[in-house]
């Protein structure tokens, strides 16, 4: 860890696992806010990666959340074994789902979750291969 780096942690998401969605990006929230981080920043960060973690649960066998925080940025990298997505264009358009009935039942699956990602993040990429998974880079700068 770098002399800048105030925080460097994994965060392991099960997969199917809703009873526990949502604990590693509430963590992330608490350990963002007692590192003293802009409140934007925090709450930025907050919502990519429950969205990310939502997608884990719903799509993924497991996947994994990599938190880096600077004191005036946030890297989140996510990755995930799962099905992939074979079209990430597609994938990125608000209201595109392919969230299971049991899914929706639960209340998610609306298709926001990537949308939001991109949104919440300054700089955002996405990759993926069908049938091994998909990975997520997202970084969140101070506004000063």
């Amino acid at each position: 860890m770098s002399e800048e780096t105030k925080y460097d942690g994994h965060f392991a998401v099960e997969g199917g696992n809703f009873r526990n969605a949502g604990q590693v990006s509430s963590r992330i929230k608490n350990i963002l806010k007692d590192l003293g981080c802009d409140s934007d920043m925090v709450r930025r960060a907050a919502i990519v990666t429950y969205e990310a973690e939502i997608n884990i649960v719903s799509y993924a066998r497991k996947g994994l959340i990599h938190l880096r925080a600077k004191p005036d940025s946030v890297r989140i990298e996510i990755s995930d074994e799962g099905p992939g997505i074979a079209d990430i264009e597609l994938a990125m358009q608000e209201g595109y789902s392919t969230a299971s009935p049991i899914v929706r039942e639960m209340g998610f699956g609306a298709g926001m979750g990537l949308a939001n990602m991109k949104r919440f993040s300054d700089n955002f990429s996405i990759t993926s291969r069908v049938n091994e998974g998909t990975q997520v880079v997202m970084q969140i700068d101070q506004v000063h």
